[in-house]
């Protein structure tokens, strides 16, 4: 999904979401505004995180918009969570891949301002948005509960596309030899299966079985990916010749 065949609704939809949040600007500049920041979901390299993944969130926003006291805020978090984005750079996939949520935040922050946002909201969406390097919002905050839970939402998919998912990752890093990229994956699996509960909020829970299901089914396939590749490690590795001295 590309610049040209994004949805109709989205940047009407992101006119909405600044006007609810009191952004002031004219018209045309609330949408140049959204317009780059298609522009930027649809930059090259973008395989997974991309507008595709930007549409998705902003689909699971709805689906859980009851449970929100800012939804606007938490739709506009969404828009901004992973426009600073570069899978080749010098960031560990392990660590943090290509997403920058800091810079994000940072970016939000200053643009929404531009638009006439009032600080307190745009700071607010500028929180949110860094809630995600963690993904470990405050019970009490529904917004921020939201907001991660959409945002890890793919990891319910039913197989095929949960199948398709794993796909595009892959493929956004695909900068990386195989046996990298694997062991990084692995621990950022066990590290999500370790955590009480994956999502935070209500009508969330639901998503905790399925996603719970295809997290230890990836992880049982890689680990036996892990073995294979340190075999053939072994295998390859040059015969010790000669005696020790």
């Amino acid at each position: 999904m590309g610049v040209h065949d994004a949805p109709q609704w989205l940047l009407s939809a992101f006119q909405r979401s600044a006007r609810g949040a009191g952004a002031t600007a004219p018209d045309e500049q609330v949408r140049d505004v959204g317009q780059a920041l298609v522009d930027r979901w649809s930059e090259p390299g973008r395989e997974f995180h991309n507008l595709k993944h930007l549409v998705d969130v902003l689909v699971r926003v709805d689906e859980l918009a009851e449970e929100t006291h800012e939804p606007d805020l938490v739709r506009l978090a969404a828009w901004y969570h992973g426009v600073v984005f570069d899978s080749a750079g010098s960031k560990s996939y392990a660590n943090k891949g290509g997403e920058d949520e800091a810079a994000s935040a940072g970016f939000a922050r200053s643009e929404l301002i531009g638009l006439g946002v009032p600080d307190d909201r745009a700071e607010r969406v500028h929180d949110l948005v860094v809630a995600l390097v963690r993904h470990s919002p405050d019970p009490n905050d529904f917004d921020c509960a939201v907001l991660c839970d959409a945002d890890l939402a793919m990891l319910a998919a039913e197989p095929q596309r949960y199948k398709a998912y794993l796909h595009d990752v892959r493929a956004e890093y695909a900068h990386l030899p195989v046996e990298d990229y694997v062991r990084a994956r692995i621990r950022i699996l066990k590290k999500l299966l370790a955590r009480a509960t994956l999502f935070s909020s209500p009508l969330g829970a639901a998503w905790e079985e399925p996603a719970r299901q295809n997290v230890s089914a990836e992880l049982q396939r890689l680990e036996k990916e892990q073995a294979r590749l340190e075999a053939q490690l072994a295998d390859e590795a040059p015969q010790q010749t000669g005696t020790d001295a």
